[in-house]
């Protein structure tokens, strides 16, 4: 059954563009960009700064409307629904994981953690975040706001609060930028654990060759297009 779902065109982007401002002022993030990624699959995106790759994870993400095209999460159009809807599937089906922790200093680690199961009105489900806790050894900080903790613990409090839903998709935008090698190193080794352990699709941006090397496979964005491998294998 696993052999089947890895096969599986789980992604899929069409023709998306993404177009700010009008006239002169006009900038083309993104230009007819089209690829798909299997379910379960490792990707790293890379480009250099303003090659589009931010921009197209936050539209993968649910997070910005492109001007035209496109994406299909499990064969679902994610931008042919209403705003409202739009907004319960970025927490429930993306978890979103930035270079900036974005965490909330008057909340401990668990509140931290559970913050978006709460946002949906849900009972938190303790055994999948003791399991979480125990996954990114924060067992023992569970109750440190994010002042108490090192860079490395921060962004493993935004990693667990990115998978408390158990999304499909995890997004994630230079999650090692503000890490030294050996923090970033672990971040990388947790975010690959949490793709085979739960058969999560993972999608990383990154500028470091070293950390897109893990993934099964680099996508490389330039002027707003996939230049390399862009596509999943048929």
């Amino acid at each position: 059954m696993i052999g089947v779902t890895f096969i599986m065109k789980f992604l899929k982007v069409e023709n998306v563009s993404k177009i700010y401002g009008n006239g002169k002022n006009q900038v083309v993030a993104l230009d007819k960009i089209s690829l798909s990624i299997q379910k379960g699959e490792s990707v790293a995106i890379i480009g250099s700064s303003g090659s589009g790759k931010s921009t197209l994870l936050h539209i993968l993400g649910g997070v910005d409307l492109p001007t035209s095209g496109a994406v299909y999460l499990d064969g679902r159009d994610i931008y042919a629904q209403s705003s409202e809807k739009l907004a319960v599937f970025r927490r429930q089906q993306v978890g979103l994981i930035y270079q900036f922790y974005n965490l909330i200093p008057t909340l401990n680690v668990v509140e931290n953690i559970t913050l978006p199961v709460l946002l949906d009105g849900c009972k938190v489900n303790d055994e999948r975040l003791n399991e979480l806790l125990d996954l990114l050894k924060l067992s023992d900080r569970s109750n440190h706001l994010p002042n108490q903790l090192s860079g490395g613990e921060q962004q493993r409090v935004s990693i667990g609060r990115a998978l408390i839903n158990n999304p499909a998709v995890v997004l994630a935008d230079e999650p090692t930028g503000n890490l030294d090698s050996k923090n970033g190193q672990e971040i990388m080794r947790l975010l690959k654990l949490s793709n085979k352990k739960y058969g999560q699709t993972l999608i990383v941006i990154t500028h470091s060759k070293d950390i897109a090397s893990q993934a099964e496979r680099i996508i490389t964005i330039l002027d707003g297009k996939v230049t390399v491998n862009g596509q999943a294998p048929l």
